[in-house]
């Protein structure tokens, strides 16, 4: 076992989850399997030291905007909080190099693990290899179907609902687009099911046809921008809406269609509160964002990451709930709940922090949208 035996849990680190997680009921989400757990906010508390705990993170592409500018500062102010150290790999979108990452965290004294998963399916000896030794995992944002890991995520079903709302909202009739992100990662496929709950029954109707539907690759925004181009050519531009599951590949598919000069005119999706899809939002060219505080979804994985190298058991941890997976594996789990963004609330990202009024009002005309004067 890799837990120094003079660690011990923190009644402060309980005290912080519970905290922040205290301010919504659980209701429980009977198509995704998940009791729905809210993060309201973060709650300062002071923790003695955590007397050499170390937790690894292994990331899977640190490229991406999210990851450095909110994730990682949360989980380091978290550790840092229970008095732990952080270190971390970053396997630049390779599964085979995330699994030598997760091998180098252990062998420089991981207590536990931290793993965005690069593909869930490939990662899962590594996890293994880390829980035979009595190295907790922590499967981050992004499901790995073990049971032995410890999942915490956004509620991505309710995501995929929330998206598909705002767009049949701006299209109930017409031919949709769905960009979907990459196949490896089961969230592709929690949001997609989330959007087709909200959809079916105007595609049953006839009102909704789908005329193009593509996995894209490490969710890149110049695949989606690709799909999107051969999915107008392949319809003569009869496309009148697009889901797609997250702001970088929103932005492809956007660019996509200005070179047509459809953008504004076709509502487009995405998720994440990326700073660029918040200004397309108050310009016009996105619908909706649904904005899940990344803050708060590392702040959570650092105190339960704690909390877990220092002994507690997993169904131990405040506000944990049980998940039932695709696979049917029923796992530990936390799950926050986004909040969908359209121009009628964008004040709500600028009250809290989340980007300043220049950057989101970047380009914007005076009078169109309300917080942008």
């Amino acid at each position: 076992m890799r837990r120094s035996a003079k660690l011990f849990v923190l009644l402060a680190v309980f005290a912080l989850i519970a905290a922040a997680c205290s301010s919504s009921d659980d209701t429980t989400d009977t198509t995704s399997g998940a009791t729905e757990t809210t993060v309201a906010s973060a709650t300062e508390t002071t923790v003695a030291s955590g007397d050499g705990l170390i937790v690894g993170v292994s990331w899977n592409n640190y490229n991406e905007e999210r990851w450095a500018q909110w994730d990682e500062p949360a989980i380091k102010a978290a550790l840092e909080a229970a008095g732990a150290s952080y270190i971390s790999t970053d396997a630049g979108s390779s599964a085979d190099q995330q699994i030598a990452d997760v091998e180098n965290l252990i062998s420089q004294g991981a207590n536990a693990l931290i793993i965005l998963a690069q593909d869930g399916t490939a990662i899962l000896p590594a996890v293994t290899a880390a829980t035979d030794a009595g190295i907790p995992v922590i499967a981050y944002d992004r499901l790995i179907e073990d049971p032995a890991a410890f999942y915490i995520t956004f509620d991505n079903v309710e995501v995929g609902r929330m998206q598909a709302r705002a767009i049949l909202e701006a299209v109930p009739k017409g031919n949709y687009v769905m960009i979907k992100g990459n196949a490896a990662d089961a969230n592709a496929d929690f949001l997609r099911g989330g959007q087709q709950e909200i959809l079916q029954a105007a595609i049953d109707a006839g009102d909704i046809t789908i005329v193009g539907e593509s996995y894209t690759d490490n969710w890149d925004p110049a695949v989606a921008q690709t799909n999107m181009e051969q999915f107008l050519t392949e319809a003569n531009n009869d496309v009148q809406a697009v889901v797609s599951s997250n702001d970088g590949m929103a932005g492809g598919v956007i660019a996509a269609l200005a070179a047509q000069g459809r953008d504004g005119l076709v509502p487009v999706s995405g998720q994440d509160g990326d700073g660029a899809a918040l200004n397309r939002v108050a310009l016009g060219t996105q619908t909706v964002d649904v904005w899940k505080d990344a803050r708060l979804l590392g702040q959570a994985a650092g105190e339960v990451a704690a909390l877990l190298a220092a002994g507690t058991s997993m169904a131990d941890v405040p506000q944990m709930a049980l998940f039932t997976t695709p696979g049917g594996n029923e796992m530990h789990s936390i799950l926050l709940s986004p909040l969908p963004i359209t121009t009628d609330n964008l004040d709500l990202v600028v009250t809290a922090g989340w980007i300043t009024v220049d950057d989101l009002c970047k380009g914007v005309d005076a009078g169109t949208v309300e917080v942008c004067g």
